[in-house]
């Protein structure tokens, strides 16, 4: 009798007295038995590898985080066009590049009236073609910046006729008229009244644009117009942003924009994710980067969401140079060498040139899109005073010196 005679005997002996079911239910543990331990290890080491930070330690992200790979480079979008919104196949750009992007503070206005209304039609866009994205609402700690609905009275045509507004603004120290800055005027972090009024605004604006938390500028509290008050304007800072993050809500995320900074000692134990913002040359110094770098660490260790921004070098608000797309190109290896360096588990990188949806969202960047994989360690410093720093990923080998300002990554 031959192997298949065999075969079909034999099964034909077992199945009435066992059943066909449990047969087959047999066979499946069996093949499972076979498998799955593979696979099983295989995706665990994956996972670990994903979320090991470069201590050794692993990250613990939240559930309500946005979704983190290592497949390509993690980008995170913030965008704004004060006149329009969005059209269709730049949702589209941008939703194939990134899971996480904030809606900035003018966006939309123009067209649709008001700014959340802005960050409403965005989150929904975005939500409608990737339903895992997370979208954040803008808002200023610090300047009262006119473009919402809820700041529209700020204005030197409407603030005197709203006194219940105009006490939550600093009068400058020397000419006694509302300070501004860049045309806002500023916030008084310092009276308790406007802060509950700040953390209402605030979290109406998430929950009105459908948003899934938000992203707050300026940490400083306008220190420099009262630099005697500075530890006290910190304390009423970090306030203010536990209160928020209590009233957003426990699913909500909270970044705040370089929360990392001594003035923001008080913001940071709150803060589910902080951005590290260089956006010229002179914000991303050997020794800045550096420092950021072990900043970054620390926000992996407790389990913080960490955005590296790195503006196109040389460039800022007065110093744009011509056919920035062009030079955002040619400059873009440094700045991504740079966040490599210290890139954690939840670090997400941001390049740009400012923070318009013309200042570099949707140039397209085939280096961002090229196999990465997991860091296969942490970086080194290939002298001990030296600024040349070296780190290995599965497809990648990164070397840049940040005294020279230099790059070269190899894809593999």
């Amino acid at each position: 009798m031959n192997e298949r005679r065999l075969s079909s005997c034999s099964s034909r002996m077992v199945v009435p007295w066992l059943g066909l079911s449990f047969v087959i239910a047999l066979l499946q543990a069996s093949l499972a038995l076979a498998i799955e331990p593979q696979g099983v290890s295989t995706t665990a080491s994956q996972d670990e590898r994903s979320l090991q930070i470069s201590d050794g330690s692993r990250f613990v992200p939240k559930d309500f985080y946005p979704e983190f790979s290592w497949e390509t480079t993690p980008l995170y979008y913030m965008f704004g066009d004060k006149n329009r919104v969005l059209r269709p196949e730049q949702v589209r750009f941008i939703a194939e590049r990134t899971g996480f992007l904030c809606i900035e503070k003018s966006h939309g206005m123009e067209e649709l009236g008001a700014a959340e209304l802005g960050a409403k039609h965005e989150a929904a866009a975005f939500k409608k073609i990737k339903s895992s994205v997370k979208v954040l609402f803008y808002f200023n700690a610090a300047y009262a910046w006119p473009y919402t609905s809820y700041n529209r009275d700020f204005t030197k045509q409407r603030i005197d006729a709203h006194p219940e507004l105009k006490k939550f603004l600093i009068p400058h120290p020397q000419t006694g008229r509302l300070a501004d800055q860049y045309g806002a005027y500023c916030f008084d972090v310092l009276n308790s009244e406007f802060r509950d009024w700040w953390v209402e605004t605030v979290a109406k604006g998430v929950e009105e644009s459908g948003c899934d938390g938000t992203f707050i500028d300026q940490m400083h509290g306008n220190v420099k117009l009262r630099p005697d008050k500075g530890p006290e304007i910190a304390v009423a800072m970090g306030q203010m942003m536990a209160a928020l993050k209590q009233r957003l809500g426990a699913d909500k995320i909270l970044l705040a924009n370089n929360a990392y900074s001594s003035d923001a000692k008080h913001v940071y134990p709150v803060s589910d994710a902080v951005m590290f913002e260089n956006y010229a040359t002179v914000k991303s110094s050997k020794e800045s980067l550096l420092a950021e770098w072990a900043h970054m660490l620390r926000n992996a260790q407790e389990g913080k969401i960490s955005v590296f921004r790195l503006g196109v070098e040389g460039t800022g608000r007065r110093n744009l140079k011509p056919n920035m797309p062009k030079l955002s190109q040619e400059k873009a290896e440094f700045a991504l060498a740079c966040y490599l360096i210290g890139a954690q588990p939840y670090s997400y990188f941001m390049y740009s040139w400012g923070w318009k949806l013309s200042s570099g969202a949707l140039v397209d960047y085939p280096e961002f899109a090229k196999p990465l994989g997991p860091p296969k360690g942490a970086y080194n410093r290939t002298t001990p005073d030296g600024w040349e720093f070296t780190r290995d990923f599965e497809h990648a080998s990164v070397w840049v010196n940040t005294e020279s300002r230099q790059a070269k990554i190899t894809w593999r």
